[in-house]
């Protein structure tokens, strides 16, 4: 009874994201209540003791049964066309504390769900982990059975769709094509304040294989590492659209050789991926800006 309430307590602790991740890829309050008791479930038949990363583990769970339900959906579309719009009435039960208040924040983004509604089941749960909640692509890419380079580029379609489709979404690339444009100034200033003003707390940098063989930090966490990495460096870094999205690309000669994709939170940078791989270079789809 003892080890079952302590599982039950660090269950609990991470119901409110779980549920905040099931909602934004089903945008449905009774399923996303689905896709979080599975989890526990899971977790309850499961050797917990084993898991190193419940949180991450649990969000996997959750986005593995969120994707099977989406494809289930999509394989009734015509016949459930109707019942399953997004769950835009967040006030009906009068809740409050941390759930109600996700819901609220989701309630905001009602417009959103609209549009992801339209994406392909894959590519909607490679949108929402990877741009709503900073899930990493090599975490990504088992769940939706891709490689990471298709992960990622599930991902950039879907991108495109939102930003052409959502209203305001000019307005937020543009504040991310500030930051970044920021961002570069200060790399190639070695203005190492300046840079870390810029990130978040939290923020990652990660680099593909191939950017690491061409001589690329594989790695680095936290405000003062990441810095660090690109203080007095990007000079030859141009500004450009990235599927969609503020980012920058070095290449010679005009050939694409490295890009760099940022992703922002709460007016941060708060995760950058250097990617190298041809096959990522060969699909995404870049315009220079400066």
């Amino acid at each position: 009874m003892v080890e079952r309430d302590w599982l039950t307590d660090r269950f609990e602790a991470h119901r409110t994201h779980l549920r905040s991740v099931a909602y934004r890829v089903l945008g449905s309050h009774a399923e996303a209540d689905d896709a979080v008791q599975e989890a526990w479930l899971r977790l309850a038949r499961s050797d917990s003791g084993q898991v190193e990363n419940l949180g991450g583990w649990l969000t996997t769970i959750v986005a593995r049964v969120s994707l099977d339900m989406l494809r289930s959906r999509t394989s009734r579309r015509e016949e459930l066309h109707s019942a399953h719009s997004p769950d835009l009435d967040i006030n009906a039960d009068g809740g409050t504390g941390p759930e109600h208040e996700v819901l609220l924040v989701d309630a905001v983004g009602s417009a959103l769900l609209v549009v992801l509604d339209t994406l392909t089941p894959a590519e909607r749960l490679a949108f929402v982990l990877h741009d709503l909640f900073a899930v990493p692509f090599e975490e990504i890419a088992p769940i939706v059975d891709r490689s990471r380079a298709a992960a990622r580029q599930l991902a950039s379609r879907a991108r495109r769709r939102v930003r052409g489709a959502t209203p305001g979404a000019e307005n937020d690339l543009s504040r991310q094509r500030a930051m970044v444009e920021a961002f570069l100034a200060a790399s190639r200033d070695g203005d190492f304040t300046a840079l870390m003003s810029l990130l978040g707390p939290d923020v990652v940098l990660s680099s593909d294989a191939a950017a690491v063989r061409a001589g690329a930090s594989e790695e680095a966490r936290g405000v003062a590492a990441v810095a660090t990495v690109f203080a007095g460096r990007a000079k030859a870094a141009r500004l450009a659209l990235v599927d969609g999205a503020a980012g920058a690309v070095w290449g010679p000669a005009g050939q694409p050789r490295v890009v760099f994709e940022f992703t922002t939170s709460g007016g941060k940078i708060v995760r950058i991926d250097i990617l190298a791989d041809p096959e990522y270079l060969a699909e995404v789809e870049l315009s220079i800006l400066g």
